[in-house]
């Protein structure tokens, strides 16, 4: 198997386009291609810089040539989740016809799209990037060619990786900067180069509420942690 991201500008995709004119963000959680039709089936998790841009990017949105159907599932602040089904792309097709297929979700923004597409061998990866690059605009972010163990290696840990994912996912907005900043400017490092003075002053809190903030997000992911580690096959 050969694994592939893509960073991807399509002239016809409809989540691209209206990218291009607001300020948001799609992220799949769900996809499907249906041979008959052609067309493909998202459910999008669709991100604005606030109520007013959401609303005006799913307008652009609706308002495309290829979008076939959509349903607002719901909506919350500047948050919607969203049913499309779409017509496929011409870059779309050049994947599929070169026996490409998609591998993971797709996140598009700022008017390009990261795709994650697999192939089966290595011919078939040249000839399928190559015959894309003549109408299309993309840059190869990563490729990557895993052997059996490894794949299975990482299928069989996907539970464990969730298990980090939720972990970060239980973090406040303050636990989560708080760790971020202590990380990059090397409060965990020895001998450190960052101090809670430092981190307090940086937060513009006290001491004590620095270090509260950081252990309480030290407490949650170490417990995600040990929790994945046990999981481990």
């Amino acid at each position: 198997m050969i694994d592939v991201t893509l960073d991807m500008e399509q002239y016809d995709c409809p989540f691209i386009h209206a990218t291009e004119e607001h300020d948001l963000a799609f992220s799949a959680v769900h996809w499907e291609f249906d041979t008959t039709s052609d067309t493909l089936e998202t459910r999008m998790v669709v991100e604005g810089d606030d109520r007013e841009s959401l609303g005006q990017g799913l307008s652009e949105l609706r308002d495309h040539d290829g979008l076939r159907d959509y349903t607002l599932l719901s909506k919350t602040g500047g948050v919607a989740h969203i049913r499309s089904v779409i017509d496929e792309t011409a870059a779309m097709e050049t994947i599929r016809n070169g026996g490409g297929y998609i591998t993971g979700p797709f996140y598009i923004a700022d008017g390009s799209e990261l795709w994650h597409i697999g192939f089966d061998d290595r011919g078939e990866a040249d000839g399928t990037l190559s015959r894309l690059d003549r109408d299309n605009e993309y840059e190869v972010l990563e490729r990557d060619e895993p052997d059996l163990p490894e794949l299975q290696g990482f299928i069989q840990n996907a539970g464990a990786a969730m298990t980090l994912i939720e972990g970060c996912k239980d973090l406040s907005d303050v636990e989560r900067q708080t760790l971020e900043t202590a990380a990059s400017e090397g409060y965990f490092e020895s001998p450190r180069s960052a101090t809670l003075g430092t981190l307090a002053e940086e937060f513009d809190v006290s001491k004590p509420a620095v270090s509260k903030n950081l252990r309480r997000g030290q407490r949650k992911m170490l417990q995600r942690v040990v929790d994945a580690i046990g999981e481990l096959k």
